[in-house]
């Protein structure tokens, strides 16, 4: 049997078996669903999360990858770091190629103000977006645009799953997100908040370098394939398209969302 050698000089068994429980709870949270924790693979995230201070509940790390600086210093901070064969490490993470390090963590909770706070929010509306990659980068470029929360719709992917979790590159765990029924409880909560709703069109809006995207406001972009419902864009205050040549049909939602959101940065910051 391995064992693991930690610093205070306890030694504890290297967990060797696939059938042993943890390896049951990390594979329920990978399927997801309402009341399962956030499943963190790799040491970039985990470290994130701790940066965040979130509450972690299991931490696995596989023994061939524990002495590199980051597995270093996550088992400092995590003395209770269970260590396991490549093997069990196969079963824990949900990838192809294991990163060494997962992690289970409790969901963050972030209340609706959070993400109006401010004289001039800026939340981008997310509608029935199904790709849990595309959902990520939505919410990493939020983040990096300087929007102050993402808003996601039951319809979609959900933005702390695993995939969308790694495609977020962790600002999911920083950045305030809601997750609503629909559509509708989107704007509502908008309007609530006094915030305008900019809907994003193929075509037959204004462009987005003359719409006005400063002040108050939350973008919001549809899904893959169909995009925003009549109803939806009909409820907007605004129709915002993006400039395109002739033979391009559509981008990606996640770029769509980036232009939009480099947009509203560049009106706000200018002058």
């Amino acid at each position: 049997m391995l064992a693991d050698v930690h610093e205070s000089g306890r030694i504890s068994p290297v967990i060797s078996s696939r059938h042993h429980p943890l390896v049951a709870r990390f594979r329920e949270a990978a399927r997801g669903g309402a009341g399962t924790p956030l499943l963190l693979d790799g040491p970039h995230l985990v470290l994130e999360a701790l940066g965040a201070r979130i509450p972690l509940l299991d931490v696995a790390m596989s023994a061939d990858a524990a002495d590199t600086a980051e597995m270093t210093q996550i088992r400092r901070r995590v003395p209770s770091t269970q260590i396991v064969t490549s093997q069990v490490m196969d079963a824990l993470s949900p990838t192809r190629t294991p990163a060494g390090v997962v992690a289970l963590a409790d969901r963050p909770a972030s209340r609706e103000e959070e993400l109006f706070e401010g004289p001039a929010p800026l939340v981008i509306i997310a509608v029935d977006v199904q790709d849990p990659g595309n959902l990520g980068a939505i919410l990493r470029t939020a983040e990096a645009a300087g929007a102050s929360g993402v808003v996601a719709t039951t319809g979609g992917a959900d933005p702390m799953g695993w995939k969308a979790i790694r495609g977020s590159m962790g600002s999911v765990l920083r950045l305030p997100v809601l997750r609503v029924a629909d559509a509708d409880e989107a704007l509502t909560i908008a309007r609530r908040h006094r915030v305008r709703c900019a809907a994003a069109v193929r075509n037959g809006g204004e462009s987005m370098d003359a719409a006005d995207l400063t002040g108050p406001l939350a973008i919001v972009v549809g899904g893959e394939g169909s995009g925003l419902s009549e109803a939806t864009i009909a409820a907007s205050d605004l129709r915002v398209s993006i400039p395109m040549a002739p033979q391009v049909e559509s981008l990606n939602v996640a770029t769509s969302a980036a232009l939009l959101l480099y947009e509203a940065r560049r009106q706000r910051t200018r002058g």
